[in-house]
């Protein structure tokens, strides 16, 4: 037998080393979930039913994304090869990443936003510029257009926007794609069901235009891992040359049509969603508790230097709620997701006790 050679561990890439790790909180979450934005419910009962309809033979078989893509983009009313099927939004980043961003060159976003821009544009060569926010956390317009150099290859918009559930109007967008046509721009358009503004619309006919879709939120599938990217032909073809062809699972192209053809399901959990939003903002704002304009199924809301009591004050009263005073300019903020009218007077009524056992006062 070859002595073994005791050696040092091998070290990854240096821009590996650098990257910021994102470690989410998603042990025992037991309780009324409003730490992950997710849908508070369950999926549509169609989703169900189709997943009873899978044999084992069919676990055995690689999956097959293109029938299905080509439902999504009937949907969507797009082309079929404008549609890629990706393993949540999370991959779509990450390929997008790896598919435009070069050494010298730049992914640009405004901050704060979601963590995952930032996690797999350092895991490239190109260098990360996040634009600070504004005091209102209103969309950056000025300071995004102001950035934008000759380097400048990949921008994200995520709209609305987390954590703070503000959002950008399609001709700011548009002034960002025409600013910089030597770029790709994304946006993402994860919490767009609660919004309902949206520019796919515009992808085919502004060349350098993606936009990004999710099937966690409002339709309860975040545990299959779902989310799209829309784009034209040409770019796309780059994106399946990168992806992975087997990276969406079976079950979940099983389950996506269902979900998509239950129409009222859906309308009935964003009307829910929606009209919960409505309230809890009229709720925080008879309890003096500071808060941001929101377009999403979230309220970012500013609780202070007792950020983090309040949030283990409503976990014991099993409440989840996101602490996101890390995020650049969310200082003592905490984020809690919007769900049905029941599960959001719940949520209120803790909240109260909450702020009350802390000792909070409104400023």
């Amino acid at each position: 037998m070859a002595e073994i050679v005791l050696q040092q561990t091998p070290a990854p890439r240096a821009a590996v080393q650098r990257m910021r790790a994102y470690h989410p909180p998603l042990g025992g979450r037991e309780g009324l979930r409003l730490d992950f934005n997710e849908n508070t419910v369950a999926c549509s009962p169609r989703v169900l039913e189709a997943l009873a309809r899978i044999a084992a033979a069919d676990l055995a078989k690689y999956p097959e994304r293109s029938q299905v893509e080509a439902k999504v983009a009937q949907h969507l009313v797009l082309e079929a090869e404008q549609v890629l099927l990706t393993n949540g939004v999370d991959e779509a980043i990450h390929v997008l990443c790896q598919t435009f961003l070069d050494r010298e060159d730049e992914f640009l976003f405004p901050s704060p936003t979601y963590t995952m821009y930032e996690v797999y544009g350092s895991c490239t060569d190109a260098t990360v510029k996040a634009v600070p926010p504004r005091d209102d956390f209103a969309f950056p317009l000025e300071g995004l257009l102001a950035a934008i150099t000759p380097r400048t290859r990949l921008i994200a918009i995520a709209n609305p926007n987390s954590p703070t559930g503000r959002t950008a109007s399609r001709e700011q967008i548009l002034q960002v794609l025409n600013r910089a046509p030597h770029a790709v721009v994304l946006v993402d358009e994860a919490y767009y069901h609660f919004f309902g503004q949206t520019v796919m619309d515009l992808v085919g006919q502004v060349p350098n235009l993606i936009v990004a879709r999710t099937f966690s939120k409002a339709y309860g599938l975040a545990g299959l891992r779902l989310g799209m990217l829309a784009a034209p032909a040409g770019i796309q073809h780059w994106l399946r040359t990168v992806i992975s062809p087997y990276s969406v699972n079976s079950l979940a192209l099983a389950c996506l049509p269902a979900a998509l053809d239950d129409e009222d399901y859906l309308q009935w959990y964003v009307g829910e969603v929606k009209a919960a939003r409505t309230e809890m903002v009229e709720g925080l704002r008879q309890l003096g508790v500071p808060q941001w304009p929101t377009e999403a199924n979230f309220v970012l809301v500013k609780i202070g230097p007792k950020h983090a009591e309040f949030v283990q004050a409503m976990h014991r009263r099993g409440v989840l709620t996101r602490d996101r005073s890390k995020d650049q300019g969310c200082a003592g903020c905490v984020r809690l997701t919007v769900g049905t009218q029941v599960q959001m007077k719940q949520a209120m009524a803790s909240m109260a006790e909450a702020l009350h056992e802390i000792g909070w006062e409104r400023a």
